[in-house]
């Protein structure tokens, strides 16, 4: 009993004082056989959702460990040093029955159900006491759900008026008012400002939500609310006029005032720049919407607003529509749209000292130098450079079934050119609310694999990036050129280069000529998230169709005297995100990937191969530690490192993420995979992929992490544990890692793995 008493987490509450240790069930009662519904449910769940102290999963259930509430009870609040501090960062004030107060609660319900419909359907609660400690209490809401009331009959406002028609002819397409439906205050709420939008949209820029009123008579026949639609008796003048667009003027000034306006009359607007502004008169025109001389519509403001936003050079926007004192012969009023724009400053600079992570498991730290000029032709055209330099390690080691260490270090330049519109074939299909990107860029970087090689590549690479609806997403490269040269190696390299001709061609200086495209489809439904990623790559069939209506064999077809490579490539990968409850999430991801060299090509480069293992991949594994099939370095060292890819790949992942404290975040997760050769290789016996041995070449690891996560940056820990090697280990059996501790990878990322 002493124990318990020390322990107790209600021994500072004052006399009558209960705490509040979360709801115990929320009890739905049919008196008529109906079930109340699941929108509902969701409203009155939020009424009563007050966290208890240490929740888990609000209201229902809490930690264990009571933490706060053991400090509050037993620590004295005026403590200092080290104590002190701990006592401020742990403590939490009890959560009293009294400051929960739950008839304000039940009010709450009750006031609920009356604005859904459900007028005859009432609520009470009831406290539930611990057995062993009266001070504390669960609640229990009891909900006894009578037949909601439904529409009965609609009549419309049928006053044969311009304005009056159109609001009758959206009531009526509305999907809530009709005969049948539920009566739902929020709805009904909806339906005017549904009608008031329309209207503001046609031309009525005065017209309120407020201005159509309904009358309701539900003592006809019970359950049944027979609603009509009606004008309000306070509609203004100006709210029966209907307004056409007018003269649209757009200022654009600088940061600092300049100098004398210049005023162009562009095709849509009139253009007042402040001299010295350099910006592009068909930038500010390509982002007009609306008409002279058409119905105002509301919603072109918004378009407008969003259009000169996402340019990317304006500090600040402001719109104003100004109605004219004049009435057109035909009743019709006119706006003006006042449109002034503040350039932002031009240049930006950023240099960034961070930590760096890779899908490869490198991590290091990094420092980044940008400078990027956000206008440099008056459209919005972005020209960058940056400087890149890192220094990084492999996670993921330590172990017989790790590869060794495996430093480096990499320098890189790019210089890249974004256009904000799509500079290509009109028959591209494109969609003009979302900003669609030309770009082109050159680029070069230095790569040091210390006790291996170096290398060097360059590269220059055009792209088009677009959205073709508002879930879909486009990226097509019609023109990319890298040349990758092998500018030293040492000995332990050229021990396993010269003894397998796979990798010696996979490492030979090359161009790659290149085309690509990938397609990104994102949607959501309800708790479902679905991400859907494919990308098609095609390397030197242009050049080899070029170089044979020429009259040149295979076997000599060169750019600059170094061999092109050929060869086809594609991947696709599936991730679905399943909103369980709170912060609870399940994440499935599935990846399929494969390549084949032909033509001029042997094999594919092996900056083009795909490898497994690391920690956004099979993280009871190492990086390249895993494969091709059930290929196994007969010595394990670190030159193994180069045979370990392949030209299929499979990986699926399932993680359950869960939130523990504050930013901290928790993960269970559960990987496997693998990656084949699509044709025999003598010196890697195993590697091919088979269809027999598939699963039982699938290695397979579980393992726990922590995230924590701030929303604008993630810190991963990851501990993988190898479950099921797709080579012999030694060790019969499925689960065929000898000894627990050679199956443990310990990783650290940043984000989280997909």
């Amino acid at each position: 009993m002493a124990i318990f008493a020390a322990c107790s987490t209600t021994s500072r509450l004052a006399e009558g004082e209960v705490l509040y240790t979360g709801v115990k069930k929320i009890q739905y009662n049919q008196l008529d056989s109906v079930d109340i519904d699941s929108d509902v449910k969701d409203l009155i769940f939020s009424a009563v959702n007050v966290k208890p102290n240490n929740p888990l999963y609000s209201p229902y259930i809490r930690s264990p460990f009571p933490i706060g509430l053991w400090v509050y009870n037993h620590w004295d609040e005026n403590s200092k040093g080290l104590k002190g501090w701990l006592y401020k960062k742990l403590v939490a004030k009890p959560v009293l029955i009294s400051r929960v107060r739950p008839q304000t609660r039940v009010n709450m319900i009750n006031e609920l159900l009356r604005n859904n419909g459900y007028f005859d359907s009432n609520s009470s609660y009831t406290l539930n006491y611990n057995d062993k400690n009266n001070k504390k209490a669960k609640i229990t809401y009891e909900v006894n759900v009578k037949a909601p009331y439904t529409l009965g009959d609609i009549t419309y406002v049928n006053e044969d008026t311009p304005l009056t028609n159109l609001i009758d002819s959206v009531a009526r397409k509305n999907q809530y008012f009709k005969t049948g439906s539920r009566y739902c205050l929020d709805s009904l709420n909806n339906v005017r400002i549904d009608i008031a939008n329309q209207l503001r949209n046609r031309g009525y820029y005065f017209f309120r939500p407020e201005y159509i009123e309904y009358l309701a008579d539900s003592v006809t026949q019970k359950g049944i609310i027979n609603m009509q639609l009606v004008k309000s008796a306070n509609i203004p003048n100006q709210a029966y006029t209907k307004y056409l667009a007018n003269d649209i003027t757009v200022r654009v000034d600088d940061e600092v005032i300049g100098g004398l306006p210049d005023t162009v009359v562009a095709k849509y607007c009139t253009i007042i720049k402040m001299q010295p502004v350099h910006i592009s008169d068909n930038l500010i025109n390509s982002c007009i919407r609306g008409r002279k001389g058409r119905p105002f519509r509301v919603g072109n403001m918004d378009l407008i607003q969003m259009y000169l936003a996402r340019t990317g050079i304006f500090s600040n926007i402001n719109i104003e529509a100004i109605p004219l004192d004049t009435l057109l012969d035909n009743g019709y009023g006119l706006i003006d749209l006042d449109i002034t724009c503040t350039l932002d400053k031009p240049i930006e600079v950023k240099v960034e000292a961070k930590a760096t992570t890779k899908s490869t498991s490198f991590i290091g730290p990094g420092l980044g130098v940008g400078i990027k000029h956000k206008n440099i032709f008056g459209g919005a055209e972005q020209l960058s450079a940056d400087l890149t330099a890192s220094y990084e390690w492999q996670t993921g080691k330590g172990n017989a079934y790790k590869n060794s260490d495996f430093n480096s270090y990499e320098l890189g330049l790019e210089v890249g050119l974004s256009i904000p519109r799509l500079i290509a074939p009109r028959f591209i299909d494109r969609a003009r609310r979302y900003t669609n990107w030309t770009k082109f860029s050159i680029g070069g970087d230095f790569m040091n694999r210390p006790n291996f090689f170096k290398m060097a590549r360059v590269s220059a690479e055009m792209t088009w990036e677009w959205h073709s609806r508002k879930y879909s997403q486009h990226k097509l490269t019609p023109f990319k050129l890298t040349y990758s040269n092998l500018l030293s190696t040492t000995e332990a390299f050229d021990s396993a280069y010269f003894s397998n001709r796979a990798i010696a061609q996979s490492f030979d200086d090359v161009f790659i000529p290149q085309m690509s495209y990938t397609y990104t489809l994102d949607r959501t439904f309800g708790k479902n998230n679905f991400v859907w990623s494919t990308t098609v790559t095609e390397a030197g069939n242009l050049c080899y169709l070029i170089w044979r209506a020429c009259g040149v064999e295979k076997g000599n077809m060169h750019i600059l005297y170094t061999f092109f490579s050929q060869f086809i490539k594609a991947h696709t990968q599936f991730v679905w995100t399943r909103q369980l409850f709170g912060e609870h999430k399940l994440v499935a991801r599935l990846f399929v990937g494969a390549a084949h060299a032909y033509g001029n090509s042997e094999e594919v480069p092996y900056m083009e191969q795909f490898y497994i293992g690391g920690s956004n991949s099979l993280r009871g594994f190492s990086v390249r530690s895993v494969g091709p099939g059930s290929y196994r370095p007969q010595i394990i060292d670190r030159d193994a490192y180069y045979d370990q890819t392949g030209t299929f790949k499979f990986e699926t992942n399932l993680e359950y993420r869960l939130p523990l404290v504050g930013y901290l975040k928790g993960a269970v997760f559960l990987d496997a995979g693998n990656v084949w050769l699509l044709k025999d290789d003598q010196f890697r016996p195993g590697g091919k992929f088979e269809g027999k041995n598939f699963f039982k070449e699938l290695a397979l690891n579980t393992g726990v992490g922590l995230r924590f996560d701030m929303e604008m940056i993630v810190l991963r820990a990851d501990l993988g544990i190898a479950l099921h090697a797709p080579y012999d280990t030694g060790k019969k059996g499925y689960f065929n890692i000898p000894k627990f501790g050679d199956g443990l990878a310990f990783h650290i990322a940043i984000g989280y793995p997909f």
